[in-house]
């Protein structure tokens, strides 16, 4: 029945995806999941023990684990018979090693997931993927899971069902040798590598699945290694805890180079920092902005997108990460990727490409996986890599010039690559982009592109200056002036704050970098009103929405989330104008909406808390570590007065 029709009164509409569930979702929410990484493919483990995404060979590769997105698509489940909720959650402290403990009524059990990490494979021959300068450790393409039986007894399960080609392709199982403790899963013949399974348990097969069952006693150990390559999984349990301790090592080395400040949300930035290097693809610097394809910023809507790639505009913002947390190979790495794709590009510069530096990123639809909590449909590809976006041009001199600042010294080459980006952002910044979001609306003169052109042409003229081009240099910094003149005259309405683009009032929360990158100061009354017009207005809960869906012509239907990077940029931004006690309230909310492993989606529902989008999300934790790092100056410089 109807309000009308009850005689009650009407209240206000309650969006169906708040609404409680009377029935459990058979998805886990997408912030209970351990996020897993050997730096060249990544792997998501559910609560109940099921790794339900795995890529092979490489992070954007086709899936063979995929329950993520459909229940079908494929797990390997470690856990004891019967419990499907762990008793806690955690990973082993400074590593990419995931902790689970469970309760059973006859004992407790403890499962460690590892992807493992191994010395330099490749002395005798070169690697074939590799375009970085090798280093003493790599990837030794095995997924580990090893049990151990903490007190009592407990009856040990895997059941292991890979579905190749994102869920297309059953596993067919056979027997490699004459025991039944290795076994081997192929698809078709062009389904990606096989799978060797490995394990001290007795493996039967049930059509595509492997399966086992053991009694595991107080204190025994057992492990199961799924490999893909010819470098050799574990052979016993004994190597298996060895090699997992040599992992749990890499990554405490690896921590240990970092520079931390002695602050209570170091944590925060410790598991931020090694989410930065899982999502790096080691052979070639590259960072991919998640682990996923086609997790819905909107429950059941159609805002699903694949973000296995690596953007140009994350550039920037992750080198000056990087580099304040003293990781200065991963930015080189990182920078010398961008460098490469900016030098091929020629001034025409996309705004993605592949962690292996291709170019092309066909979208497709997989119309056969039902997507996450029926979210619909599930792309591979991203249709927006060859869009019109005019802030490349500004990222990638943006980028040049955070490396260069420790150096002091520009060579031929990246000179060489500054004279074309800034150029092509002279020649292009009059004109319509589709804007920072990748909206596929009609294009508009976006101010952040217009911005980010101005960043091109300012950060271009003091490489000018460090170069000895004083003609360039004039140039390119009246060229700067000129654009900034442009943006202020047709982007302020008439409470002086800057608005999305010059057709329109509505606000951007993109505008939050203004002053991080210095277009305006932070004095000027313009950048004040933006920065406190967004954190006022385009909130929900003081989370930030990246504009509003009814006053932003992005092609789409549906609501979305705050889009957490844009809370993160906010506290950045009140920081930055001095309003510092209001970004710490902010950032210690945001901190807090953290998942249980300190893991950030894309996007959280303000009233839920729930996260959505794709995971874990690179973008969001370089917003935290900005954020965080902006506060920790901030309260030194109040100590200091």
């Amino acid at each position: 029945m109807t309000a009308q029709q009850t005689g009650a009164a009407a209240g206000p509409e309650i969006s169906a995806d708040r609404i409680p569930r009377l029935v459990a979702s058979p998805f886990p929410p997408i912030a209970d999941y351990g996020f897993l990484s050997d730096c060249e493919t990544t792997a998501l483990v559910a609560p109940n023990g099921a790794v339900e995404w795995l890529c092979l060979p490489r992070m954007d590769s086709p899936s063979v684990f995929g329950a993520v997105l459909d229940r079908d698509a494929g797990t390997f489940r470690v856990s004891p018979d019967g419990v499907d909720v762990p008793a806690a959650r955690r990973y082993v402290p400074g590593t990419m090693v995931l902790e689970t403990t469970w309760c059973t009524r006859t004992g407790w059990l403890q499962v460690l997931d590892v992807l493992l990490m191994g010395p330099w494979h490749h002395e005798g021959e070169r690697s074939g993927s590799h375009m970085r300068a090798p280093t003493d450790y790599d990837a030794d393409h095995v997924l580990l899971r090893v049990a151990r039986c903490l007190s009592g007894q407990v009856q040990l399960r895997m059941e292991c069902a890979p579905m190749f080609d994102y869920g297309r392709t059953p596993a067919q199982w056979s027997y490699p040798d004459g025991g039944y403790r290795t076994a081997r899963a192929v698809g078709g013949p062009e389904d990606g590598p096989a799978l060797l399974l490995t394990t001290d348990t007795n493996v039967g097969f049930e059509g595509a699945h492997a399966t086992s069952r053991t009694l595991i006693k107080e204190g025994e150990w057992r492990y199961f290694a799924l490999s893909w390559s010819e470098h050799a999984p574990p052979a016993t349990v004994d190597e298996a805890l060895d090699r997992l301790t040599w992992t749990e090592h890499h990554w405490r080395h690896w921590l240990d180079r970092g520079d931390f400040p002695d602050h209570r949300w170091l944590p925060y930035l410790q598991r931020s920092a090694l989410t930065l290097k899982g999502l790096t693809f080691a052979p070639t610097g590259a960072i991919a902005a998640a682990a996923t394809t086609s997790l819905p910023e909107t429950p059941g809507g159609e805002r699903n997108w694949d973000y296995r790639y690596s953007w140009i505009r994350d550039s920037a913002l992750a080198l000056w990460a990087l580099y304040a947390l003293g990781f200065d190979w991963e930015a080189n790495d990182f920078f010398y990727f961008v460098a490469e794709a900016a030098e091929a590009a020629a001034g025409h510069l996309q705004i993605m490409y592949g962690v292996d530096g291709r170019s092309r990123l066909d979208e497709e639809v997989l119309a056969h996986l039902d997507g996450y909590e029926g979210a619909y449909p599930v792309r591979i590809g991203n249709g927006a890599y060859d869009q019109a976006q005019h802030d490349v041009w500004g990222a990638a001199v943006g980028a040049i010039y955070q490396y260069v600042r420790s150096r002091d010294r520009l060579d031929d080459r990246l000179w060489r690559i500054v004279v074309t980006q800034v150029e092509a952002a002279l020649e292009n910044w009059r004109g319509p982009d589709r804007g920072p979001w990748e909206v596929r609306g009609e294009p508009q003169h976006f101010t952040t592109s217009k911005i980010a052109c101005w960043l091109a042409a300012d950060r271009g003229a003091r490489l000018a200056a460090l170069r000895g081009d004083a003609k360039r240099e004039d140039r390119w910094a009246r060229a700067a002036a000129e654009i900034r003149d442009d943006v202020l005259a047709n982007a302020v309405d008439s409470r002086g704050v800057l608005c999305q683009h010059y057709a329109t009032t509505a606000l951007d929360a993109s505008l939050l970098l203004m002053p991080i990158v210095g277009f305006l100061s932070p004095e000027d009354p313009r950048c004040r009103a933006t920065v406190l017009a967004i954190a006022d207005e385009l909130t929900t809960d003081d989370l930030v929405l990246r504009y509003l869906v009814e006053d932003t012509d992005d092609g789409l239907s549906g609501e979305e989330g705050t889009f957490t990077i844009c809370s993160f940029a906010l506290v950045s931004a009140l920081a930055v104008i001095g309003e510092v006690d209001r970004a710490t309230a902010l950032c210690e909310k945001l901190l807090a909406s953290a998942s249980s492993l300190h893991l950030y989606a894309e996007e959280i529902d303000p009233h839920s808390g729930r996260h959505l989008g794709n995971f874990p999300q690179a973008f969001t934790h370089l917003g935290l570590i900005q954020a965080v790092m902006n506060i920790v100056r901030a309260e030194k410089k109040a100590a200091r007065r």
